[in-house]
């Protein structure tokens, strides 16, 4: 069984738990998600599935749709609800309508963020959290990412209340942390913040609509009918140029050789090579050797 199989990932498991269970539900071992989701966190998370497995960072780097409630008057430790409270402001807010769609659109674009002390992010080979468990506040590094649209849900003219929460949608970038864009959209509005509620809608190609849940993925099994809802790999390569190729080069191509560089390289970093509409291999330019092209993935069963 090769491909991608878009799951909906239910609060209270990681996406290591989603993967061991999988695993035991279809029979194999070559079972692999494309990024993690916080446990607290539902939401769409492809998994890929015997060759599929080589496609996984494609679709980890690939864009991605949140739902979020952003809570106005209490900063945490964990830039979520399920941190304890660092800074409370009590007082009655008015927001209006204006003030919070000016703070989203400033934040729209390449923004830079500062990821949280209690996030999966490495310094000096070991995770922040796990400083952070121990009480250790260590430097952060910055990072750029893009956020390319996000929307206010709630049609309210003015938010009032010591605690006021509204709901957002975001189409942003791999990399982003929403719980820190909620932080970076209360310090717009000159409030603490937080995010109260997170729910990924879409990863790459893969939306809420397509997914099953586990118990439905272990109903489909047992009736023989998964393999419909099995999308093909190719799907995890949307954001290639596809180049189909006759049998001469399909010889050189499946053995991995290094070849003259394709002319549709000269406007991309890689492309994905078909043989009747299947992706055979990826290649890219060759890094030491100027006009030559080698290959970065091969998928040689994809027939």
């Amino acid at each position: 069984m090769d491909g991608i199989l878009p799951l909906w990932k239910q609060k209270g498991m990681t996406s290591h738990d989603c993967v061991f269970k999988l695993r035991k539900i279809v029979g194999m071992k070559k079972v692999g998600h494309t990024g993690t989701l916080d446990p607290n966190v539902e939401g769409v998370l492809p998994i890929c599935l015997g060759q599929a497995t080589k496609v996984a960072e494609y679709v980890t780097d690939a864009g991605k749709e949140y739902i979020a409630t952003v809570s106005i008057g209490t900063s945490t430790e964990t830039e979520d609800a399920e941190g304890a409270p660092v800074s409370t402001d009590n007082s009655n807010k008015k927001i209006s309508r204006l003030e919070i769609l000016n703070a989203l659109e400033q934040l729209t674009g390449e923004i830079v963020q500062i990821p949280p002390m209690y996030s999966a992010v490495k310094v000096n080979g070991k995770r922040l959290y796990e400083y952070a468990r121990k009480g250790i506040e260590v430097e952060r590094p910055e990072r750029t990412v893009h956020i390319y649209e996000i929307e206010l849900l709630d049609d309210r003219e003015t938010f009032e209340g010591e605690e006021i929460k509204f709901m957002i949608r975001i189409a942003c970038g791999k990399g982003t942390y929403i719980r820190t864009l909620s932080v970076q959209i209360g310090e717009k509005l000159g409030y603490p913040a937080h995010m109260a509620t997170l729910v990924r809608t879409a990863s790459g190609n893969f939306r809420q609509n397509d997914c099953l849940t586990l118990a439905e993925v272990e109903e489909h099994k047992k009736k023989n009918t998964l393999q419909q809802f099995i999308r093909p790999l190719e799907e995890a390569l949307a954001e290639f140029e596809f180049v189909e190729i006759d049998d001469d080069l399909y010889g050189k191509i499946i053995n991995g050789q290094v070849l003259p560089q394709h002319p549709a390289l000269a406007d991309n970093e890689a492309i994905a090579f078909t043989k009747s509409q299947k992706a055979i291999a990826i290649y890219c330019n060759h890094p030491t050797k100027e006009g030559l092209m080698k290959p970065e993935k091969m998928f040689p069963f994809n027939q």
